[in-house]
């Protein structure tokens, strides 16, 4: 756990530092220089090419974890492994590229009445969705090599940079919206090279197939897991996107790009989730490959705390200053209406980033086809809550059915990875986590209800209210988490790091 945890710190600095530029390239250039309308046409436009993208690869990316250990042989360049990591994905990618055109008609309808600008761009989502797949593809592949720093600098950091860069270049006038589609495509061409010179640099790659290496077992086995990827690739990649599309079909682009700046603001919470899942998932193969269930449980365990501890902490820091937030966002008093949908999506990007760690138990186990039925079945609920509650609740209900959708699904994946591979993800940390941070909410709460007002009349300036008392809370609440989780000794991981930042205050003492 300690090689986890130090490779996952290093990609979460990264990506820390990339999502410092998303946030300003999102809430100081985006909702300056792009209308809301138009911040809701990018959203749209990458969920549609994520989602196409997606289902090209064909459940490549899982499978690379997967499959990888039967391959890894340096000396005989890996038996062409990576060839197939390219080879499917492209034939993926054709295939639904086709689909993609042959539905143009209903696609088109069901966003006309409400977004006709998404229907304007509907062809640019193929080449922007084909070198995303590649993107993501050549990243796993450096993934199962343990080398993820620099393809998570390239996405996190790298294609932040030039999208700043186009925003810019469309704030100012230089380029056209027509101009943003294209640079989007080209960015991500550009990343897709980068990471195929990186991959390259690792290690001998060959991409010569060893057709004599794969055996009929081989064979088979992979063909019924990429069926099952396959399947349920068509519900458990459309969940993620179902409220933008909703929202956009329902509501309008000028809702999405509402809802997009308060998705954003979620996507913060599950930052350190991607790293720490990228190091660990093919260390959790390997284990459940080679039967050792009792290290994949202990993995599993720590994983989920970890992941609990930073995402709540994060979220609440996030709570603490929601209204500093808006009032510094250009146009902030527009996006101030996705306020309490920040909220809901915090809980919801809570429990995905604790919880997730059980799906890949049960997708690296034998009985990982019951994915299958809890990603059709997340879908089908994610569906039936927006079509109902977004025309009650607008927004707030697209967000509340992703709640409730994921709470669901992942109370009958929790008992079925317990039930059937012996693996419980959870553990009495995990409560005492949950009860401290409620704690502190609250407390939150009465602070922000009885002692932000008398703050506010100290103080001519408004602003400056907020920002001293943001301050005084972040520090007040921050230094409580810390020092809580330090002597409740629930992360030793944790522990450590804190003593090792520590250290050099003491000396001087």
């Amino acid at each position: 756990m300690g090689v986890i945890v130090r490779q996952s710190i290093k990609g979460t600095v990264v990506t820390y530092l990339g999502a410092a530029l998303g946030f300003c390239t999102t809430f100081f250039v985006l909702t300056r220089y792009l209308t809301a309308e138009e911040v809701g046409l990018t959203k749209v436009m990458m969920d549609a090419a994520v989602l196409l993208a997606g289902l090209g690869q064909l459940g490549t990316n899982t499978s690379i974890m997967r499959f990888f250990p039967h391959f890894n042989d340096e000396k005989n360049g890996d038996h062409g492994f990576f060839f197939w990591t390219i080879l499917v994905p492209f034939i993926g990618i054709l295939i639904y590229s086709i689909l993609f055109v042959l539905l143009k008609v209903p696609i088109c309808n069901f966003f006309a009445e409400n977004s006709q600008l998404f229907v304007d761009y509907f062809y640019f989502v193929i080449p922007l969705a084909f070198f995303m797949l590649y993107t993501t593809v050549f990243e796993t592949n450096s993934n199962v090599l343990q080398r993820i720093a620099v393809p998570k600098l390239i996405r996190e950091v790298g294609i932040r940079i030039m999208l700043l860069a186009t925003y810019l270049l469309y704030g100012f006038k230089i380029i056209s919206l027509d101009g943003m589609m294209v640079s989007f495509c080209v960015i991500y061409a550009i990343a897709t090279l980068l990471n195929i010179i990186y991959l390259l640099t690792l290690r001998k790659i060959s991409f010569k197939p060893d057709f004599k290496f794969i055996t009929k077992e081989i064979r088979r086995e992979y063909l019924m897991y990429t069926l099952f990827l396959i399947l349920a690739a068509l519900g458990g990649l459309i969940t993620p996107s179902i409220n933008s599309f909703f929202v956009t079909a329902k509501m309008g682009l000028e809702s999405t790009g509402i809802f997009t700046i308060a998705t954003y603001v979620t996507s913060v919470i599950g930052m350190a989730y991607i790293s720490l899942n990228n190091i660990s998932q093919p260390l959790l193969s390997q284990a459940i490959r080679n039967k050792e269930m009792e290290e994949a449980d202990k993995l599993s365990k720590k994983v989920s705390c970890h992941q609990l501890i930073i995402s709540t902490l994060v979220f609440l820091l996030i709570w603490i200053n929601i209204d500093l937030f808006f009032d510094i966002l250009p146009n902030g008093d527009l996006y101030r209406k996705g306020k309490y949908v920040i909220l809901i999506l915090g809980i919801s990007k809570v429990i995905f980033t604790t919880l997730n760690i059980s799906g890949s138990v049960l997708s690296y186990s034998n009985y990982y086809y019951y994915s299958l039925l809890l990603s059709f079945l997340l879908t089908g609920i994610a569906i039936i809550l927006n079509l109902f509650l977004i025309p009650l609740y607008g927004m707030e209900g697209a967000s509340f059915a992703t709640l409730i959708s994921y709470a669901l699904i992942f109370i009958l994946q929790l008992a079925l990875v317990k039930w059937k591979v012996g693996v419980n993800v959870l553990t009495w940390n995990h409560l005492i986590i949950v009860v401290g941070m409620i704690m502190l909410f609250v407390a939150n709460f009465f602070w922000n209800r009885h002692l932000t007002p008398v703050i506010q009349i100290s103080f001519d300036n408004s602003l400056l209210a907020t920002i001293i008392d943001c301050i005084i809370r972040t520090a007040l609440f921050g230094s409580i988490s810390l020092v809580a989780l330090y002597f409740s000794r629930i992360s030793e991981e944790i522990n450590g790091i804190i003593r090792k930042i520590l250290k050099p205050l003491w000396k001087t003492q």
